[in-house]
């Protein structure tokens, strides 16, 4: 019986953190813009492009596949981008896309780290036009990231979050493995949250950390939020073993601050300061 319901603690874990996982693939200014419109006649879905990863020695120009439709093809029809420097008052420039595929793909300008293009694509077909969109789409760059460094980043995030959930499980049930799970919730954080995110950070931004107390950057500064609470339990824990209040607590906060989607008020380039601000 003790090890049937070891299990299920354990599904309903895996099951809340796999649940936040998928929420934060779908939200957050970064991940691609989905919609729909009909072409003539033609339905068509399809998903844009919000964030850039650049190559390792990129040139003036970056070949960016802004759109992609799902299981569509493009017969017969043609696109152009307009784009300009968001947060700016340039003039909107105007390139014809190439297709490729189920993907439409424009020539632009590269932007330095952070740095964002709105844009909005128009799709021609004989002589009307359809433009995807209302309002622009908003693009930002980010400098080449090696390889190695996001998996175990993105791994021990949610990791933490697993064994948050746990700890806090673990001390209504009033367990004995509260502290330990706490314990591995903070090294979990620390690693993957404080030291592999500024790698990243400092990889894709050029900055280490742009969270509080120098920035408003909310993924920065919810990352330390949640390591702060989970260090205040595991002390707590060691003074007082049997505390149910931190654990649950805490693992709570956390939750709230998964919730949050990543990268909201994140690193921007401001095109009239020349340099990267957050908060935007």
């Amino acid at each position: 019986m003790k090890l049937f319901t070891n299990i299920l603690i354990w599904i309903f874990a895996i099951l809340l953190t796999g649940t936040v996982l998928y929420y934060q693939r779908m939200t957050g200014p970064t991940y691609p813009q989905k919609g729909n419109i009909e072409v003539d006649g033609q339905p068509l879905d399809f998903k844009l492009l919000r964030s850039w990863e650049k190559e390792k020695e990129p040139g003036e120009k970056s070949l960016i596949p802004l759109v992609e439709f799902t299981g569509e093809t493009l017969n017969g029809i043609t696109a152009k981008c307009e784009f300009k420097k968001n947060n700016t008052k340039d003039e909107w420039s105007v390139v014809e896309m190439t297709s490729e595929g189920d993907k439409l793909i424009a020539i632009l300008p590269t932007q330095p780290p952070a740095g964002k293009l709105a844009y909005r694509i128009i799709l021609k077909k004989l002589d009307k036009e359809f433009v995807l969109t209302e309002e622009p789409t908003v693009i930002r760059f980010k400098d080449y990231i090696p390889s190695w460094i996001p998996f175990p980043h993105v791994f021990l995030i949610f990791t933490a979050l697993l064994l948050s959930t746990m700890a806090a499980v673990e001390a209504l049930r009033r367990g004995k493995k509260v502290r330990i799970y706490a314990l591995l919730a903070v090294l979990s954080m620390l690693i993957g949250g404080l030291m592999m995110g500024p790698l990243m950070q400092k990889y894709a931004f050029g900055d280490w950390w742009t969270g509080w107390p120098w920035g408003s950057d909310l993924t920065d500064t919810k990352t330390m939020a949640a390591f702060i609470v989970w260090v205040i339990a595991y002390i707590v824990l060691r003074i007082y073993p049997k505390n149910r209040f931190w654990p649950v607590f805490a693992a709570i906060i956390t939750l709230a601050i998964f919730v949050i989607p990543h990268s909201v008020l994140g690193s921007e380039f401001d095109y009239s300061a020349g340099e990267v601000v957050t908060g935007r």
